[in-house]
């Protein structure tokens, strides 16, 4: 049956490095701005408050200290684990708005809980620019948790933050999907040697959107539930710059929007939450703007009337080739580390990257003049407008069949997700929660328990 929506803000910076050595982020402006939009009006949402967070101050922080901030996180992530779960008690589907990406450790905190009370493992779906999975065993020192968010909340890093509540970890690494990293990105083989499975850019592109998010949900079968953490740095930075590490080779609105419509298009996703949106790149709001737009058209299968959630039609993967990663070859590029640590000593104030809005700028003028898609890998030296995208990438996930119908038959996304979809009975009895479905017996010696530390 119909779900509501319950919009819960998370509005902090706590997460990232500052920009310069006078400021602080901009994305905690983020919830306000896209309020400012009429995203609750749109969604028909309930309004479930905003977390304040501590105040930023990274202090004397230094390399070599752990990451920073790390006992507001703590703090900050028990609490919002709270909220998160008495949204869900009540039967509303949660939208996170953050923040930037360690509100992800209070959401997987939230998902763990709740695994627990039903007797199954909860999954992720990260969709993200950045696989953020630095951690002390790849890296010569962390710092900052919005860089880190994917290695703490599967076990990796110091115990204040991957292991609250003595669970650890909150997701294991094989139910992790990873969706939208760009292809070179720097911890790639890391994600692979761990058993997380991944799509970059290109291979979510070559496959389509809406099969993509039927392939993640293949790969999370054996869940009982998933959450969806969407970092807007998936998109490119000629569309979408207002963002700390703008990275070109990204997504489109379009896409996304269809890839967010899949992925919620179930009674077993548990809720999103999208991160990283920063308004002081974006003085005119027309980027906030565009971001709710994709969310509006993206959450519409949410709160559809049909009684008989739909779920996107895909054979049941063979168990050999369900846990399969995808590899990349590109090469690893030379660029600034993103969500490096807080400004510390020999050097470590300097902003790196495009940080900055003229850095921002120079990218998207950059990005925009000579096209940063890569033609072999992408097939394409440009960013599309939306309605190209749009058509495109619905098109591209349409079975031959499909494709073929005549002029006069519904085309777009209405028509792209009415075909790629059947119904199913609503899920699972309400003793197992909304969405949930019961695990079933594990198989003889199957491993149950927590992965190791692997940090």
């Amino acid at each position: 049956m119909m779900r509501r929506i319950a919009v819960l803000d998370a509005p902090t910076n706590l997460g990232l490095r500052p920009p310069t050595s006078t400021s602080v982020p901009g994305c905690a402006k983020a919830p306000g701005a896209l309020r400012d939009h009429d995203l609750l009006a749109r969604l028909r949402a309930r309004d479930a408050g905003c977390l304040t967070p501590p105040r930023y101050d990274p202090g004397d922080w230094r390399p070599g200290d752990g990451v920073c901030h790390a006992r507001e996180i703590a703090d900050y992530s028990l609490a919002l684990a709270e909220r998160i779960g008495s949204i869900i008690d009540r039967g509303e589907f949660p939208v996170v708005l953050g923040g930037d990406c360690s509100v992800l450790l209070g959401s997987a905190l939230a998902m763990h809980r709740l695994g627990e009370a039903v007797g199954g493992r909860i999954g992720l779906v990260f969709v993200d620019g950045h696989s953020d999975f630095r951690h002390p065993g790849n890296a010569s020192y962390v710092g900052a948790a919005a860089g880190e968010d994917l290695a703490l909340v599967t076990g990796r890093g110091q115990a204040d933050l991957a292991a609250l509540e003595g669970r650890r970890p909150y997701f294991r690494d094989i139910d992790v999907v990873v969706l939208g990293i760009r292809a070179q990105d720097e911890y790639r083989l890391d994600l692979q040697a761990a058993g997380i499975t991944t799509r970059p850019v290109p291979a979510l592109r070559a496959e389509g959107a809406a099969r993509t998010a039927q392939w993640a949900h293949e790969q999370l079968a054996d869940c009982a539930g998933y959450w969806v953490h969407i970092d807007v740095d998936v998109l490119d930075p000629a569309v979408m710059p207002a963002v700390d590490a703008p990275d070109p080779g990204g997504i489109a609105f379009a896409e996304l929007e269809i890839l967010l419509a899949g992925l919620v298009d179930t009674p077993h996703c548990l809720g999103v939450e999208l991160t990283v949106f920063d308004p002081d790149y974006d003085p005119d709001g027309s980027y906030a703007a565009e971001i709710v737009n994709t969310v509006v058209a993206g959450l519409a299968p949410v709160t559809a009337p049909e009684a008989m959630p739909p779920r996107l039609l895909s054979p049941r993967p063979t168990p050999g080739a369900r846990r399969a990663t995808e590899r990349t070859t590109a090469a690893r590029p030379d660029r600034a580390e993103r969500h490096d640590g807080p400004a510390g000593l020999d050097g470590a104030a300097a902003v790196q990257g495009s940080a900055g809005f003229e850095g921002v700028m120079r990218t998207v003028a950059d990005t925009a003049r000579i096209g940063e898609f890569d033609d072999e890998d992408l097939g394409s030296s440009r960013i599309p407008a939306r309605s190209e995208v749009a058509d495109e990438v619905a098109a591209e996930a349409e079975p031959p069949e499909i494709r073929d119908r005549s002029p006069s038959e519904p085309s777009g996304l209405a028509a792209q997700i009415a075909a790629t979809v059947e119904r199913e009975p609503v899920g699972p009895p309400a003793s197992a929660g909304p969405g949930l479905r019961r695990p079933s017996p594990p198989a003889p010696n199957s491993p149950e328990g927590p992965q190791a530390d692997t940090a």
